[in-house]
């Protein structure tokens, strides 16, 4: 039984796996409408919670056995026999019926956790560049409003503080003008836009790292996340409690990155005394790592958000591991009276402008009304623009608040036009041609040869492929093509 400990955090490494590759699976069905929103939406939620929970089992499996995942060495007089002083005649018990996993041979090597057969047999999909959104703020500050507005879940939302307690996920399709226009001419069998992954979890108070309202343990659900959304409060109403009183943007502002920055302050510290017993003992990627994490112990000591500690890049690309929520880009979402969308910013809106210029921040701020969004989502797509119009708002909040997420993290989105399907993939900025195929499949990436290509404006004009071609629009791109926003691309490949 000596392995056991190291062998269970192998069966959780696939554990862990194998939900991975599940939550891709799912992915993929959703952006092919093969299953519901809805469904899709229900069974991500409970896979990221499960697959969540299994990290952080091995994790304590590893960290009660030592850091190889062995047993902590005995005293001499309780160890078990040394190899050689055993019976060399006896068989080795081996476990030979679980024919799920491959069978070791003489000469394979057990540093390798066993990997299930019916999971090398899957498919090998490339993760696709999804923008994930976490949602945090205060209590009662229109969370779960927005949340509702944005993806329809109807995620509990009340007039009191702590009404949302499980981890809300909801997968918001990508509103994009091009992508119907290119489906009006080329007539295709389905659409499919890209998608945003929102996660809105219960509302942080000051003293949450204490234990305060229901403390800060919910902040793991939103680790994974690339940016953060700040909900914050920028109107006065006597009928909707403040936790605090009144609204105070700037004061609400510092709570949340206070409370943020104490829960990555633990994991830090977790991280730090684990590297300072390593570097002792000359471990390379200890050394190596032990002065990002010192300057960030320093600065999330003095309660000061990473994002304002002013760490190198390289610092911040070795602490990426530790995925703190500090070193995250953040949204700031003002949510605003109905007047202020279309009129005159008010006081609070000012005042939180103001808060976030004195943090030197480079953070774009969205004013919404979560009354309007919520309206807004009961309504059809030409009732919606002229409700919009009827107030004088060019965009629904939604819209302004998915365009600053993408500008945020230089993201934008090329289209694939075909008799099957007109789809938009979503991209990072300056990728290169063979980048953007393996965002559709591995395979595309590997065997790539060329991109035919056709920018978007010239393929509306145009009418299409057959179009473009005939007016000597469309072009073969190879491997060091850099790829523009709304490119409609064919790709040739070999595998």
């Amino acid at each position: 039984m000596r392995d056991t400990p190291r062998q269970f955090a192998h069966f959780l490494e696939i554990a862990i796996a194998s939900a991975s590759e599940t939550e891709n699976h799912l992915d993929f069905a959703l952006r092919t409408r093969a299953i519901s929103g809805v469904t899709a939406t229900a069974l991500l939620s409970e896979l990221v919670i499960i697959r969540r929970m299994l990290v952080v089992l091995r994790r304590r499996v590893l960290e009660s056995t030592g850091r190889d995942g062995s047993r902590p060495r005995l005293p001499p007089e309780t160890r078990n026999p040394e190899p050689e002083t055993r019976n060399p005649k006896l068989p080795v018990r081996r476990r030979t019926s679980l024919p799920l996993f491959d069978q070791p041979t003489a000469d394979s090597k057990p540093t390798s956790p066993p990997i299930p057969l019916a999971f090398k047999a899957a498919p090998k999909l490339q993760p696709r560049i999804m923008l994930r959104l976490g949602i945090v703020g205060l209590p009662n500050v229109g969370k779960s409003t927005l949340f509702n507005a944005l993806t329809a879940a109807k995620a509990e939302a009340a007039n009191y503080p702590f009404c949302t307690v499980e981890p809300n996920v909801g997968m918001v399709e990508v509103p994009d003008p091009r992508l119907d226009t290119l489906a009006k001419i080329v007539q295709p069998k389905r659409t499919v836009p890209a998608v945003v992954q929102f996660v809105d979890i219960a509302g942080l108070v000051k003293g949450a790292s204490q234990g305060e309202g229901l403390g800060n343990k919910f902040l793991q659900n939103i680790r994974e996340t690339d940016a953060i959304v700040h909900v914050i409060r920028c109107f006065a109403d006597d009928d909707v409690t403040h936790v605090m009183g009144q609204p105070d943007p700037a004061r609400d502002k510092e709570i949340i990155e206070l409370e943020l920055a104490l829960s990555d302050l633990a994991q830090v510290e977790k991280r730090l005394d684990k590297a300072r017993r390593a570097a002792k003992a000359n471990d390379k990627e200890a050394l190596a790592e032990l002065p990002a994490l010192e300057a960030a112990n320093a600065a999330l000591s003095e309660g000061k958000p990473l994002w304002r500690a002013g760490l190198s890049a390289d610092d911040l690309e070795k602490l990426a591991g530790l995925q703190l929520l500090t070193a995250k880009p953040v949204l700031y979402a003002a949510n605003v009276t109905d007047a202020e969308l279309s009129g005159d910013e008010g006081a609070y809106l000012t005042a939180l402008r103001a808060a976030v210029a004195a943090g030197g921040e480079n953070a774009q701020i969205v004013p919404f009304s979560a009354k309007i969004e919520s309206e807004l989502a009961e309504l059809g797509a030409e009732e919606r623009a002229e409700f919009l119009a009827s107030l004088g708002i060019e965009s629904a909040g939604l819209d302004r608040l998915i365009r600053a997420g993408y500008s945020l993290l230089g993201l934008e989105t090329y289209f694939t036009a075909g008799e099957q399907e007109v789809r938009a993939w979503t991209i990072h900025k300056g990728d290169t041609a063979p980048k953007a195929a393996g965002v559709i499949h591995t395979d595309f990436e590997k065997g790539f040869i060329r991109a035919e290509t056709v920018a978007y404006e010239d393929f509306v004009t145009h009418g299409g492929w057959k179009g473009a071609k005939e007016k000597g629009v469309a072009r073969a791109e190879g491997k060091e093509y850099v790829v523009q926003d709304g490119d409609v691309m064919l790709f040739r490949f070999n595998v």
